[in-house]
């Protein structure tokens, strides 16, 4: 749950600083360059690097397919930080779905009940099948992504960079494996090389997708993917064991409740009306002052 706080920080702050940058520049290195001058995206920098440790800890002593669900609390946190630092106040309408995403979210951890996999002995062919087939839905993200734009770039790239981040989760999951064998062992396995990669990856999808859109465009994708990709890999690769039967019906009504919940924030009056307005104006303004900025550097 710290974990999911300090990401939610981490978005709110990256998209303060990434909405700032002229649209052209989505999915270049030039925008990532340009953050680099920007102190309040080091701050949300810092927040990941505070979210990475704390989920690094979670999943050292627990299972993917637990600690990955409970970080989609990430959303109503974000939709907090989100009102303090673009001037909103979230409604009943945004505290009732936060609570119903809560309760959704405990049902379908207690209804699925997941138990312990085995980390160690994962195979190089399921790492390669599983690490192939997620890549190949990245890729898949990132070229929906660039055929779209608005709105619609940014929900595809939430997804995308969510799948992204649930691949970096299951290779934190086995570099945690190898750090009971000393640190030695952590630095000279191939998951830290690989969760690095990927990590940095999804990093760079997270910049265009905040980029791309506002906030809460980007987020309900990003959110809700994560937990997804995290699961399937929990139970199809590192073989953690969930109930069957009824309990998978009960999981699915849960799940259901939660994506209900985020559906809900995701049309929040923070995206349009009064608050989008106030957003977008604010938008409207920096855009005129980047570009007297251009001009002035020309």
């Amino acid at each position: 749950m710290l974990a999911a706080v300090a990401n939610a920080l981490a978005s709110a702050l990256q998209r303060k600083a990434a909405r700032e940058e002229p649209a052209e520049e989505n999915l270049t290195v030039r925008l990532v360059w340009h953050l680099l001058h920007r102190p309040v995206w080091f701050g949300g920098i810092l927040a990941v690097i505070a979210g990475f440790l704390l989920q690094a800890v979670a999943l050292g002593s627990g299972q993917l397919s637990v600690v990955q669900p409970l970080l989609s609390l990430e959303l109503p946190a974000a939709l907090i930080f989100s009102g303090f630092f673009f001037g909103s106040r979230l409604g009943p309408r945004e505290w009732g779905a936060s609570a119903i995403m809560a309760v959704g979210l405990a049902g379908l951890l207690i209804t699925l009940g997941p138990s312990s996999g085995r980390t160690s002995s994962v195979s190089w062919t399921a790492w390669l099948i599983g690490c192939g087939a997620n890549m190949s839905l990245v890729a898949a993200g990132v070229l929906w992504g660039r055929s779209v734009s608005g709105a619609r770039r940014a929900a595809v790239l939430g997804a995308t960079t969510g799948a992204t981040f649930g691949m970096t989760a299951a290779l934190m999951k086995g570099m945690t494996n190898a750090f009971s064998r000393g640190l030695v062992a952590v630095f000279t396995s191939w998951q830290l090389w690989a969760m690095i990669v990927a990590g940095a990856g999804a990093m760079f999808l997270l910049q265009s997708a905040m980029h791309a859109g506002k906030l809460l465009a980007t987020q309900p994708g990003l959110t809700m993917a994560d937990p997804v990709v995290a699961i399937l890999w929990g139970v199809l690769v590192f073989h953690e064991k969930v109930r069957g039967g009824l309990f998978i019906l009960l999981a699915v009504l849960a799940a259901a409740t939660v994506a209900a919940a985020v559906m809900v924030l995701s049309r929040s009056p923070l995206l349009s009306g009064e608050s989008g307005a106030h957003e977008d104006a604010d938008e409207a303004g920096r855009e005129k002052d980047a570009g007297s900025r251009r001009q002035d550097d020309a």
